[in-house]
């Protein structure tokens, strides 16, 4: 029974224990690993598809063990939980035993100050009074007691001072500044949405509304965040304009928009706000930010059937060359209504195109029909195309991919190639049935994303305060100094009862000086502890500086050299 009464009470004094604080600490650190090595849901859901397809069981063991959910996992959110709780109960005794000792006088002096590393004997010509007035002045900025010598170990005066106690208040401060962050990143995951949307400038279509969680391609937000919270605003964009370097590698994405917000969404495009939109650079709207992430391009194409009547279709390809943008997608045509009036006909004789868009074409391999991309920007357009007929899903009720065809019709046999041709902007093709395919050209499409994280600000806070914290413990040294006084005569000789300047001993001995004996200690960093320590002690017992010591030294061997001369 005793057991079970105590087991709680041992179990929170070991949770709460600096050791075990760094330990879930470093534990958290090494959970933190797979998140950096794997694919995470919440950052690319294809990612983590595409890699448990290409490692079948042991992507389904460690999809079991949610290491591609890292940061939403169970045991991780159990470590970062435990380490809070041992931060707090840590912290807040040492916190409140810390406010306590600083309440407390410099403790009293040992009796035998000769066994500290640093010691110091000397006598002064001045009364004990008159010492201690001038101590108080030399240890100005350390916290001093004077202790009678009913009070001291040894039964003399003494005086008891130490400097240095913000180095555990900025211990403490380091710790609950973490305990901050931890806490205002756990409140920023529940109440934070990201989304991301591909608009295609200068377009009629080019505007995005952040009024709808359906407007984003991609969106993900915290459990307490349902989308219907957005604050609204929309975005029109005029223009994106991206540089290059002449070995292609970007320099500066840019973006002319103009935006607004609340009541003003439903004035003219003309009315509203304008900004650029750079890299690192985002449109702050009350809480929102709005990046300009990065861009690629958004081939065109028209289908136009034998009847005449024609289709044409813009849409992004994903850039699967980042430094030259060599893209791939597909783009999918229904026929016209008129010239398929039995729904199972015009299922059958949809076309879709699937292939790569190079900006700046350059064509290899043996037969020169390899198509790459030389350069990013968009100098020589060209694709290289598969055109396929039948059934292209379009009308099957589930989600398609807009970069790629589904396998599984290729496989069956419901969607049949047709022709496979390399076309530059504005060439064309002309399927068997006389239906043409034309490549019109591209536009560029800029990638934008809206976060809100109302937590930002005390994130940074909590941040500084780490900083603050860490700066005062590493930069401030913990000293401690006793110095005890021991009234003498002229002649060194000691004076029994005296009673400082005044007093006289039972000789009848007048005491005109003070035995001095003075110790210190580095109670935490010893670096520098000597030289201070030193010129503490030449200062307290009136000893010339080190530099006038060598100046007389040499002076008197100057003297010596003119005698021997």
């Amino acid at each position: 029974m005793n057991f079970l009464v105590s087991l709680p009470r041992k179990a929170w004094r070991w949770l709460t224990s600096m050791r075990t604080a760094l330990v879930l600490l470093f534990l958290l650190a090494i959970a933190a690993i797979p998140g950096a090595l794997l694919p995470q849901r919440q950052l690319n859901e294809g990612n983590v598809e595409d890699y448990l397809a290409a490692n079948g069981k042991w992507g389904e063991i460690l999809d079991a063990m949610q290491m591609f959910d890292v940061f939403s996992s169970w045991w991780f959110i159990a470590i970062l939980m435990l380490l809070l709780f041992s931060l707090v109960g840590c912290i807040l005794p040492r916190s409140w035993d810390h406010y306590k000792a600083m309440k407390q006088p410099p403790v009293r002096a040992p009796k035998n100050l000769s066994r500290l590393p640093m010691h110091a004997t000397g006598t002064v010509a001045a009364t004990e009074s008159e010492l201690i007035d001038e101590l108080k002045r030399d240890l100005k900025g350390w916290k001093v007691a004077v202790y009678e010598p009913g009070e001291d170990r040894a039964g003399k005066t003494s005086i008891a001072a130490e400097k240095g106690y913000l180095r555990e208040f900025g211990n403490l401060v380091f710790h609950l500044g973490l305990v901050l962050l931890l806490v205002t990143i756990a409140w920023g995951r529940m109440v934070y949405y990201e989304g991301q949307v591909i608009v295609v400038a200068g377009e009629e279509q080019s505007q995005f509304c952040n009024t709808a969680v359906a407007n984003f391609d991609s969106f993900r937000a915290g459990p307490t965040v349902d989308g219907t919270g957005l604050h609204e605003f929309c975005l029109n964009v005029n223009s994106f304009k991206a540089d290059y370097l002449p070995n292609g590698q970007a320099e500066m994405f840019t973006s002319d928009v103009d935006y607004a917000e609340g009541d003003d969404i439903f004035k003219p495009v003309s009315e509203w706000k304008k900004y650029q939109l750079r890299v690192n650079n985002p449109l702050r709207i009350s809480g929102d930010r709005v990046y300009l992430q990065g861009h690629g391009y958004a081939p065109q194409f028209t289908v136009t059937w034998p009847n005449g009547e024609s289709r044409t279709e813009k849409i992004q390809f994903r850039p699967d060359d980042p430094t030259f943008f060599l893209s791939s997608g597909v783009l999918r045509f229904d026929p016209p209504a008129g010239m398929y009036p039995d729904l199972v006909d015009r299922r059958e004789n949809q076309i879709a195109v699937q292939g790569l868009f190079a900006p700046t074409a350059e064509f290899t391999g043996e037969k020169g029909t390899l198509l790459q991309s030389s350069y990013p920007a968009m100098t020589n357009p060209a694709v290289a195309i598969d055109v396929y007929r039948g059934d292209a899903g379009l009308d099957t009720g589930r989600g398609q991919s807009i970069f790629s065809l589904d396998p599984s019709l290729m496989h069956s046999g419901q969607l049949q190639k047709i022709d496979r041709v390399n076309l530059f902007q504005g060439e064309s093709v002309t399927l068997d049935d006389g239906t043409k395919v034309t490549f019109d050209g591209a536009a560029e499409f800029a990638n934008f994303q809206v976060s809100h994280d109302p937590t930002q600000g005390w994130v940074l806070a909590a941040s500084l305060v780490m900083l603050g914290g860490l700066v005062l413990s590493l930069a401030i040294k913990r000293r401690r100094v006793w110095v005890r006084l021991t009234p003498v005569a002229a002649d060194g000789a000691p004076v029994a009862g005296a009673t400082g300047a005044a007093g006289t001993g039972a000789a009848g001995a007048e005491a005109t000086h003070t035995l001095v004996e003075m110790a210190g200690l580095a109670r935490t960093d010893r670096a520098g502890w000597g030289p201070e320590f030193d010129r503490l002690k030449r200062k307290v017992l009136r000893l010339p500086d080190e530099d006038d010591v060598d100046e007389d030294a040499e002076v008197g061997a100057g003297a010596d050299e003119n005698r021997e001369s």
